[in-house]
């Protein structure tokens, strides 16, 4: 079986606030329904709490960061779902229920494993 990368780009909330009970709920159930098939996941904080980090021209320059979310957008990236799936039509598929799919996106990419 391969694996693919699901990430899910929604609008950028806290997902442990009240309001967003119900959705996580739809999260939660994805996440039983095909316990079998995701063998990671992630929900991820909001982007005002990341740190950019950039080094200036090449590996040992100097190391420079940027608190907050580096582009504004409607969507962001706020979790992933390492998904196992025998090919990509089956990995979209599964993709497809992840509840971000329904009003933000998911994209799926296959993920290169070590030899």
């Amino acid at each position: 079986m391969a694996q693919y990368l699901a990430l899910t780009y929604t609008a950028d909330v806290d997902w442990w606030a009240p309001e967003q009970a119900d959705e996580l709920a739809e999260y939660r159930r994805f996440g039983v329904e095909y316990a079998d098939q995701v063998k990671a996941s992630a929900v991820l904080h909001p982007t005002s709490t990341a740190t950019v980090v950039r080094v200036e021209g090449a590996r040992g320059g100097p190391v420079v960061t940027t608190d907050g979310p580096y582009a504004e957008t409607k969507e962001a990236l706020t979790g992933y779902y390492l998904i196992e799936a025998d090919d990509l039509e089956e990995a979209v598929r599964i993709a497809a229920e992840i509840p971000a799919a329904w009003g933000g996106a998911v994209e799926v990419r296959p993920v290169i494993l070590a030899k």
